[in-house]
């Protein structure tokens, strides 16, 4: 409401009508047609206290606009509700309703009119419907202010959940789940839980410019996180980040923050979990109550109003659900394969020495050179330095396009000693396909440089006195440790190592020689 008392006694003061506007917050033109109404019914300064702002109002303003009985009164419930559908506008509406009147013989309302008493429709029934949102349109996202608790039953030590929030902003549906961390696993998580939740995707998605949705902010463009941009073209949505310092921009969830603080967070505060699942299993009954709690101002609830006019409008959910990728950039070895997490996975051997792009799930290992995908293979789990090779990755002809063949590596071998040939030798033959031993023939090659040819022949000679196929750990360790410049008196014996590894022997017990 206007504060006239306030104008009418800074006006006494002296005060310029633009001072007056900017204090009390309104235009110019309100503060002058107050003081000439003012001026009009001789009030002046100090008023009468019964004289308050809504009975001043009254007297300035007498009368209300009261709509022409010749003229036929729009449905405005039904225009409130119509509006919320995808591209129906007050313009069409009163299109309609013109020849609607036309074909009853009725007089309509001028546009003016028209739109003047939905405006008046709305204040009265006090719908707190924003029009511009459509249902299934938007889903807004944000981490919430407040934490819960989840206790270590060892230690008793709190540790904080922190409380992802999704709201659609027509019927006010949310989604609630607590994370330990708000990392970006935990976010794109959250999102792939929320749109299992709603059972269908919006068209746009709004969150706030945190690192794991925005990765740059700049007034003439905004860049998406690479796996948040990922997710939205899974799932078919458009991410459209908040203005920098703009909560209105996303005013729903914000909105609904405080409310899931109050009878979600606040409700459980006065009990102990002792897992995130306890938590979110508490929260997800809480939420159910929260979600159906009838609404203050109108009909119905939050989850009548989803199913109702909203659920439908949804997009589809994908057949499988986002899988949450990683991404790392890897040089192609000479081998034909990368490394990935001590795993290797083979590429077209025309991408040697060059640098490839990564992108790793848990089931899968895709291979980029830019924006076009190599290969792809299932992930590698398990013990260390296994091999996915494609046949068709490596070439046809190996000395054209490889620097290094087997019989090198044989030839490197024989030059270091009979015992190194052998190991090389033994480590090639193990393998299905040859080039898979070339990372380790490779690696026992710089063990030479690095402690010289003469030790790393009598490690390998040492080693196959243990086993007839050492592997390049096996030799590493003896270098390391320096065994291989034992006499070989003080060594022990192999065989009785190998056969009898967790047996003291029987010249140990024999006592007679003490």
């Amino acid at each position: 409401m206007t504060p006239y008392r306030e104008i009418l006694r800074l006006h006494s003061q002296g005060i310029s009508q633009r001072s007056i506007a900017a204090s009390c917050s309104c235009s110019r033109n309100t503060v002058a047609r107050t003081i000439e109404e003012a001026e009009r019914h001789s009030l002046s300064v100090p008023l009468p206290k019964e004289l308050t702002d809504e009975i001043l109002g009254k007297l300035f303003y007498p009368k209300e606009a009261q709509p022409d009985p010749n003229r036929r009164m729009p449905d405005y419930e039904y225009i409130h509700r119509e509006l919320a559908k995808n591209g129906v506008t007050l313009s069409l509406l009163w299109t309609e309703y013109c020849e609607s009147c036309r074909v009853a013989g009725d007089v309509p309302f001028m546009y003016t009119q028209f739109c003047f008493y939905y405006s008046e429709f709305v204040k009265r029934t006090k719908g707190t419907m924003h029009i511009e949102r459509k249902p299934g349109e938007i889903m807004e996202v944000d981490w919430a202010g407040d934490t819960a608790k989840v206790t270590d039953g060892t230690t008793g030590k709190d540790y904080d959940a922190y409380i992802f929030v999704a709201v659609l902003p027509y019927s006010h549906y949310a989604y609630v789940e607590a994370f330990l961390t708000q990392n970006e696993e935990a976010w794109i998580t959250a999102h792939v839980n929320a749109y299992k939740y709603f059972g269908g995707v919006t068209k746009i998605l709004v969150c706030d410019n945190l690192k794991t949705g925005v990765d740059r902010v700049a007034k003439s463009e905004v860049t998406i996180n690479r796996i948040y941009q990922e997710l939205s073209e899974h799932y078919g949505t458009a991410v459209l980040p908040a203005r920098v310092r703009k909560p209105r921009d996303k005013g729903s969830v914000e909105s609904t923050v405080g409310n899931t603080s109050t009878w979600i967070i606040a409700a459980l505060r006065n009990q102990v979990f002792f897992s995130l699942s306890e938590l979110n299993t508490a929260i997800s009954v809480k939420l159910e109550e929260f979600n159906n709690k009838p609404f203050q101002k109108k009909q119905g609830s939050r989850s009548d109003e989803f199913y109702e006019n909203e659920k439908h409008y949804l997009l589809s959910l994908p057949r499988t659900p986002y899988e949450l990728a990683s991404w790392k950039t890897a040089t192609v070895m000479f081998n034909c394969h990368i490394a990935v997490d001590k795993q290797n996975y083979s590429v077209p051997y025309e991408y040697i020495k060059q640098k490839v792009d990564v992108r790793i799930t848990e089931r899968t290992i895709e291979v980029f050179d830019g924006s076009n995908r190599i290969c792809s293979h299932p992930r590698l789990h398990g013990r260390p330095n296994q091999y996915s090779t494609v046949s068709e990755h490596l070439p046809e002809n190996q000395k054209q396009y490889m620097e290094w063949t087997p019989e090198r590596f044989v030839e490197w071998a024989k030059r270091v000693g009979n015992s190194t040939e052998i190991v090389v030798a033994n480590m090639l033959s193990d393998r299905q396909i040859p080039q898979q031993a070339y990372k380790a023939c490779m690696a026992l090659l710089k063990l030479g440089d690095k402690y010289s040819t003469q030790r790393l022949e009598a490690a390998c000679c040492k080693a196959l006195g243990y086993t007839s196929k050492p592997s390049f750990k096996n030799i590493q360790t003896i270098l390391a440790n320096g065994q291989d410049k034992l006499p070989e008196e003080d060594a022990p014996n192999p065989v009785q190592y190998e056969k009898y590894s967790f047996t003291r022997g029987a010249d140990y017990y024999d006592r007679r020689s003490k």
